[in-house]
């Protein structure tokens, strides 16, 4: 053991003996280990009933259960959107302040905690978590939409050079900093309630500050449960979003472009695919954290740069700069009047509701899988490092990325022979992207890369849902048996399939966007509690006592390197001594 190694246990008993709740329980005390499974006894249980009942009635149900998903989404919209857009402006600020506040010095984990992973390997888990899939599903086919019915928040023509700008700016908003914001929150405040006061790494840990014990209780469970619901259904949608891409794209290359073979097409090759790839996901995430999410993450970021520098070699390179410039200029002028927008008062509301409200509760419904997953992977960062590196990096990328197919597809349009825009009118949003890549040289090749995106996209969304949920169902602890982790990547493949066969999308949408109404309510009280554990952090850490600790933390340390001095010198003096 080294100098470093005993700072770091001495520092780490500081951080328990000043920083942790007084509290006897332990994450996962009260577990059920059974069958290879560590389960907690009321989470576990109730969560997979209630899932199975949910799912159940969608497949009996049938075309009543369609027609009430329609119901029940077109109520959410209608009558929250308002709610959605403003929460989502408050977690934006929430962050800003944490950051860039007195609390942005407060180290995740300690004043001493190190980063567990480098910061590529981070930003890659991170961003392959955070929305792969639907850039890939959408960054071709939102500006096309928005080109051609330019949302009532602009004073421009479709098909002009004005709804282009009017284009890029709104998609630019819909997965800019907004998305980030919520993923930011989440992960920031289960990151510092886990590794900072040493509580469960689950949703119940952020309201310590207002419940206490009570998190241990059935309103922690309550919490727990709406957040793997959640989890489950919001990752659900991006699923079924990435199969019906997958599914088209290889019918579009190998039969329409190719000509080799012919794909079948709908819910039951979906389904099949889904149930592939999920045994992919499922190998991925028995191996672990390291050895295969980090990995396969890891591969994912270099096919999204292949992807890209293709693009933006072969395609219209300077037309794609200058759109990235222009729409980046447009998007942060008009960010603070499109962040309020809901068109109550004139046109556009139908953009907001049926773009806008579904984005932003999808994210929400998102963010406990990706918060939880960004919490494990972000120990021994600071608040500031945080804050930039998940709202700022990921949110630029993304608008170069969207530049880069969308800003394509538009010069098609208005430059080009118009057959992207064409595709898009006659087969719909999956083929955008693959009939936007045939543009350009070996367009098949390139479109099969494509296809491998989106189906490492879609396994390490798998792995990274699987090990989140894991935590939830297993009362917060960090390290699972792989039996369990198998078990959620097959229920989650399993899920989206069902509901994907019972209602389509449509089922699968209108869950993510229930599910993430309640948990937008939870995400603003967590902004008030996160506040809480911040400040009392740092009222700890300016005080005389944490002074006084860390002094008598340095004497003891120079005690120990005083008394290793001194066995050294006597084995220097004595060498027949060193085997004592």
């Amino acid at each position: 053991m080294d100098d470093s190694d005993d700072r770091g246990g001495l520092t780490e008993g500081l951080q328990v003996e000043l920083f942790h709740p007084e509290t006897e329980r332990e994450p996962g005390d009260g577990n059920i280990q059974k069958f290879g499974f560590d389960v907690h006894p009321v989470v576990f249980p109730v969560a997979l009933l209630v899932i199975a009942l949910f799912v159940g009635a969608t497949i009996l149900l049938g075309d009543q259960a369609a027609r009430t998903y329609m119901d029940v989404r077109a109520f959410f919209e209608g009558n929250f959107g308002w709610f959605f857009l403003l929460a989502v402006n408050v977690f934006i600020g929430a962050l800003l302040f944490f950051a860039f506040s007195k609390y942005g010095d407060i180290r995740i984990g300690g004043v001493e905690a190190e980063k567990e992973f480098s910061d590529f390997a981070w930003m890659a888990m991170l961003f392959s978590a955070g929305m792969g899939i639907g850039l890939m599903f959408f960054s071709v086919s939102e500006p096309l939409n928005y080109f051609a019915t330019v949302p009532g928040f602009y004073d421009a023509q479709s098909g002009t050079g004005e709804a282009g700008v009017a284009a890029m700016t709104q998609t630019f908003f819909h997965w800019g900093f907004h998305p980030w914001a919520v993923y930011g929150l989440v992960g920031l405040g289960l990151a510092f309630f886990s590794f900072n006061r040493g509580l469960p790494l689950t949703f119940r840990s952020i309201f310590w500050p207002l419940l206490g014990e009570r998190i241990y209780g059935w309103p922690g469970h309550l919490i727990d449960l709406v957040t793997v619901f959640a989890t489950l259904f919001g990752l659900a949608t991006s699923l079924g979003l990435g199969v019906k891409q997958i599914n088209t794209g290889l019918a579009y290359i190998l039969g329409d472009v190719l000509g080799v073979a012919t794909v079948p097409t709908g819910t039951g090759p979906q389904i099949l695919l889904i149930a592939a790839i999920t045994a992919i996901a499922t190998a991925s995430v028995a191996a672990g954290l390291e050895s295969g999410v980090k990995r396969l993450s890891t591969v994912n970021v270099y096919l999204m740069f292949a992807l890209l520098g293709f693009v933006l070699i072969v395609g219209p390179t300077v037309y794609v700069f200058g759109a990235w410039v222009q729409g980046l200029g447009s998007y942060l002028g008009a960010l603070p009047s499109l962040a309020f927008f809901t068109g109550a008062l004139g046109d556009g509301q139908s953009t907001v509701n049926t773009w806008t409200v579904f984005y932003w509760a999808w994210w929400i419904a998102w963010s406990p899988f990706v918060g939880t997953f960004i919490a494990r992977i972000s120990k021994g960062r600071t608040v500031r490092e945080f804050v930039v590196g998940v709202l700022v990096i990921p949110s630029v990328f993304s608008t170069l990325w969207l530049a880069t197919f969308g800003g394509s597809a538009l010069f098609n349009s208005l430059q080009g022979n118009g057959a992207v825009l064409a595709a898009y009118d006659q087969a719909g949003q999956t083929v955008a992207m693959f009939a936007l890549l045939e543009q350009f040289p070996v367009g098949a090749v390139s479109g099969l890369l494509a296809v491998l995106l989106v189906v490492t996209f879609f396994v390490t969304s798998s792995d990274s849902g699987s090990l989140v949920v894991d935590h939830l169902t297993s009362g917060g602890k960090r390290d699972v048996p792989k039996v369990q982790r198998i078990f959620w990547a097959s229920v989650e493949g399993g899920v989206a399939a069902l509901l994907l066969y019972g209602g389509g999308l449509n089922a699968l949408q209108t869950a993510a966007i229930a599910t993430g109404f309640p948990f937008a309510v939870v995400l603003v009280v967590m902004c008030y509690t996160l506040y809480l554990g911040l400040d009392k952090e740092f009222e700890v850490l300016q005080s005389e006592e944490f002074a006084e600790r860390v002094q008598d933390i340095t004497e003891e340390d120079i005690d120990v390197d005083k008394s290793r001095s001194e066995v050294v010198t006597d084995i220097q003096k004595n060498p027949e001594s060193a085997d004592d």
